[in-house]
């Protein structure tokens, strides 16, 4: 008998071992701490055999953060109830386990508890407790010497792993923070590129910046797709800010140059081609390590889209009047108002070079389908005017807001800018609402006010400048930009 007593206890002891290594192991595989609770009080009940037990643990302010309970007839106990028995204040007092005999833990009474405190590093984080031992042979066992030390070994081990797992916790919570703060600041950064700002409150434009958010960093191409003046410049200038890219990012506009010099501003041209041209590198070169922008792509002429389609691939580019290659490293962005698609179908535009650059499309909206930045513009745009040019900034009243709101703008941003700028030019304090219709050319009808010609929008900002400047004619002059003496061949 005393035998199979000793076998039993052997046995007992080597599972308590075995559970303590596979806690230990569990404990720390960095869960969140619910999880840890739950794993806590299954491998206890285990080993103890209780008719119930709980498991909770409390923040630095003392409030519950996680529970696991087992046999309570009725709902289970919360983690701030648990923390507001009174067992809870005796473990505080005496800072070690406790066995107590004929009591009630939230309702549910025992004959025998045994209880002992999570701690780490002196700090309290909650309790461990089981509740009557299970009956055996009918009768009542009661918890002995042995399962105290098991379970403070457990408490041990569970203190260690829940301030780890707190600590990660936090961890994750700074990196989350930091997250956030990394991505306001690339918002922040995202308006302010080379000096503009990109204003995108409303939802067309705040997807646009997500997308170019995204593809930034990678090395895809991209065209970018809009009518003139919505932006497709400054989303160049975007992509390249967030790119990485140590080199520069530079523009060519290919509807602006004819055919011949296009091909040498690219490529560059060989010194001796003919009779007093020096060798000069071209925008490939330029944008080595960085960017090329090139805009209105779908106006470049077929012959020279064939040259680009072979630097593009080969990552090297041959002078114009030159032999040798020249290995170039770019990421290409383009840019065009026109339907390139139809421009394939009417064998305008090469089809393997509309695959080579279509990496990733980003549509730019017109500024009527988002009006809601329509305010925001005009308030960056008006302000930077001021600022530029030393004047009091004037108000935009809501009838004013209001016209602006309404207008098409087939001019899209550019237009928009434009219009302030004149109105802020003309207006005396307040931009009225006939001042806007006149400079938009809206007045309709006999008893509305006439366009303004340029001869007299331009007397009307000459004037409201000298009454700024209090008649002092050389300083009007400087904020206009002008020679003193034209201003008086102008009749000042």
């Amino acid at each position: 008998m005393n035998e199979a007593r000793a076998t039993f206890a052997e046995k007992r002891r080597i599972l308590q071992l075995e559970t303590l290594y596979d806690l230990a192991v569990a404990l720390h595989a960095h869960r969140p701490e619910q999880e840890l609770v739950d794993e806590l009080l299954e491998r206890v009940c285990a080993v103890l055999d209780p008719e119930a037990a709980v498991a909770v643990t409390r923040d630095e302010y003392g409030a519950g953060r996680a529970a696991a309970s087992v046999g309570w007839p009725d709902t289970p106990p919360e983690a701030s109830t648990l923390l507001t028995a009174s067992l809870w204040r005796e473990l505080l007092a005496s800072g070690q386990s406790l066995s107590q005999r004929d009591g009630e833990l939230v309702e549910r009474e025992y004959h025998e508890i045994l209880a002992t405190p999570l701690v780490n590093r002196g700090v309290y984080l909650g309790y461990l407790a089981v509740l009557d031992k299970e009956q055996r042979g009918g009768q009542r066992a009661g918890f002995t010497g042995e399962d105290r030390r098991f379970l403070e070994s457990v408490a041990a081990l569970a203190g260690v792993a829940l301030d780890s797992a707190r600590q990660v916790a936090d961890l994750e919570a700074q990196r989350e923070r930091l997250q956030e703060e990394n991505k306001a600041l690339r918002d922040h950064l995202a308006d302010q590129v080379a000096g503009h700002r990109i204003v995108a409150h409303a939802p067309p434009m705040r997807r646009v910046l997500e997308l170019v958010e995204r593809v930034a960093p990678r090395g895809v191409s991209v065209v970018v797709r809009g009518e003139s003046g919505t932006g497709k410049e400054l989303v160049a200038k975007l992509l390249h800010f967030h790119s990485g890219r140590s080199g520069a990012l530079v523009a060519v506009n290919c509807g602006a140059l004819p055919e011949t010099l296009l091909e040498s501003e690219l490529f560059g041209i060989e010194g001796g081609v003919a009779t007093g041209v020096d060798a000069r590198r071209g925008k490939f070169e330029l944008a080595d390590g960085g960017t090329l922008f090139l805009d209105e792509i779908g106006d470049m002429q077929p012959a020279l889209q064939i040259k680009l389609l072979r630097a593009l691939q080969e990552l090297e580019i041959v002078r114009v009047g030159g032999h040798q290659p020249i290995p170039v490293d770019v990421r290409l962005i383009a840019a065009t108002h026109q339907d390139l698609e139809s421009l394939v179908a009417e064998k305008r535009f090469r089809e393997d070079l509309y695959y080579r650059l279509k990496g990733v499309e980003i549509q730019l909206p017109p500024l009527r389908e988002r009006r809601q930045d329509i305010p925001h513009l005009v308030r960056y745009f008006a302000e930077g005017f001021c600022e530029r040019e030393q004047i009091e900034l004037p108000r935009f009243p809501a009838e004013t807001l209001s016209e602006l709101m309404s207008h098409e703008f087939p001019g899209n941003v550019r237009e928009l800018q434009n219009l302030v700028e004149a109105a802020v030019s003309l207006a005396e304090g307040v931009v009225e609402p006939q001042l806007l219709r006149s400079l938009m050319g809206e007045a309709g009808g006999s008893g509305g006010p006439e366009p303004l010609d340029l001869s007299t929008a331009e007397r009307m900002h000459i004037s409201r400048v000298l009454r700024l400047v209090g008649g002092n004619k050389s300083r009007a002059a400087t904020l206009l930009g002008i020679d003193r003496r034209t201003l008086q061949r102008k009749g000042y």
